[in-house]
């Protein structure tokens, strides 16, 4: 795989993770006002889990072919 691309793979990876970690920061360290907002930030942090996964698994195929 061109280097352009794991650029943007890493990049995108790197960027995700960053934001997951501030959310968790910012749960852990009491910044939720109530229950619906930790319920929020829980399915954000979900979501881009999700989104982390799904760069990982497409960087894989294309560094198979």
């Amino acid at each position: 795989m061109a280097s352009n691309e794991d650029n943007v793979f890493d990049y995108l990876k790197k960027e995700l993770r960053d934001k997951m970690n501030e959310y968790a920061d910012h749960i852990s360290g009491g910044g939720c006002k109530d229950y619906s907002n930790y319920t929020k930030l829980c399915g954000i942090i979900e979501g881009l889990a999700i989104a982390e996964r799904e760069i990982l698994d497409l960087k894989a195929r294309f560094e198979s072919e």
